[in-house]
């Protein structure tokens, strides 16, 4: 298997994708997360059971034709996490991939295999998903760019589904022109032309930070944000609770992660790694009333977002708590960290806005991103205004 210690690549043979010689990703290299169809590899959703009964797909994932109609090279899938309902990048069956940006550090999951095959240089251009944030974290995680696309704006056909009202279409790239580039495969313009041109901060989301450095780190690169907004940031009140929100999402994500594989689960009965099986565990318990009231605070969360960005708003905040957790802390502090990271992460989700993180700042000697999320659609006005930060 090539590149075998970075643990990133699923190991099947190596099928000839057929692509075309042209196009805005011509000589550009990519990696699919293995949750995506690609005619003539299996779809083993980072799980053997589900390997062993995969049969090789005959069709593509359309937003991967797009790209391979664009020029791009399929050089293989990447591995994920189990069932792609985790964070860390560490898959019990399959092995931690390496984070090009620091090594000793989790690469972040569920998309572990695409954002490592990136950071380290492998590849040009890698697919992820974002349910919970498995775009965004390991994009942090690993000093990429990375987009949270706003929800339904990409179809996912041909995809293993998680959580339907959470999955999302997202990709890495190290620099801004490839990733706006495959923004225009993979999306037509934004439907509304409104310039983005206030940036507004919730103290309550930037407290969620660890410590002292993170803090400081994470504002020298929200500040490079400001110069594009007149040098400020409005402050306003977070409004919502944080801490609701967060279990509103839990709840909605967990419920319907059972709805849809929880049948699967039950008939095939795979060995689940752990936290993977205590939280399908966590979804089977909840039921079709707790998710009904964590379903209509998520509307009222969703309403508070958009009133706050209006039309022409955008958030920044700290994609994550901190950098990535290195990869000899112990369970329970990374299912810590994990807990913290969502109650961020959580806000684009459970609103359906689209969130891009950018690779602005540094501590503890590792990468840690800085976010903004827009108005609903705005993901390619999003791609523009991350294109003229970065190129500062």
């Amino acid at each position: 298997m090539k590149n075998q210690e970075l643990m990133a690549w699923c190991d099947y043979p190596e099928i000839a994708v057929p692509h075309a010689d042209s196009g805005p990703l011509a000589g550009k290299t990519l990696a699919v997360k293995d949750i995506y169809q690609v005619a003539g590899y299996p779809n083993g959703w980072g799980q053997p059971t589900r390997l062993a009964e995969a049969e090789p797909d005959t069709e593509t994932m359309t937003a991967v034709q797009k790209m391979l109609d664009a020029g791009a090279k399929v050089t293989g899938k990447s591995q994920c996490e189990e069932l792609c309902f985790s964070l860390t990048g560490i898959n019990v069956h399959y092995g931690a991939p390496v984070n090009g940006a620091a090594p000793d550090r989790v690469c972040g999951g569920s998309s572990s295999g695409s954002v490592s095959l990136v950071s380290n240089d492998i590849v040009d251009i890698a697919t992820g998903s974002d349910t919970g944030g498995s775009v965004r974290a390991p994009a942090s995680y690993c000093g990429l760019i990375g987009q949270r696309t706003t929800h339904g704006r990409i179809p996912l056909d041909r995809t293993m589904p998680l959580a339907p009202s959470f999955d999302v279409f997202g990709w890495f790239t190290k620099d801004a022109d490839t990733f706006a580039k495959v923004g225009d495969v993979v999306m037509e313009d934004d439907p509304d032309t409104t310039r983005l041109r206030r940036l507004i901060a919730c103290p309550e989301l930037d407290s969620l930070l660890l410590g002292d450095a993170d803090y400081t780190a994470y504002a020298k690169g929200a500040e490079q944000t400001e110069k594009h907004f007149n040098d400020e940031r409005d402050f306003e009140p977070l409004p919502f609770d944080i801490e609701e929100a967060y279990w509103s999402f839990r709840r909605c994500q967990s419920y319907e992660a059972w709805e849809t594989l929880g049948p699967w689960i039950e008939r095939a009965k795979p060995d689940l790694g752990p936290g993977i099986k205590d939280r399908f565990e966590y979804g089977a318990s909840v039921s079709k009333d707790e998710f009904d009231a964590s379903n209509a605070h998520r509307a009222i969360v969703r309403d508070a977002v958009e009133a706050l960005l209006g039309k022409d708003g955008l958030l920044v905040l700290p994609t994550v708590p901190s950098c990535a957790p290195l990869k000899s802390e112990d369970h329970d502090t990374l299912q810590a960290f994990r807990e913290q990271a969502l109650m961020l992460l959580c806000v684009s989700g459970l609103s359906g806005l689209p969130q891009i993180t950018l690779p602005l700042a540094q501590v503890h000697g590792a990468p840690l991103g800085v976010s903004l999320i827009g108005p609903r659609n705005s993901d390619k006005r999003l791609i523009a205004v991350a294109q003229a930060i970065l190129a500062d």
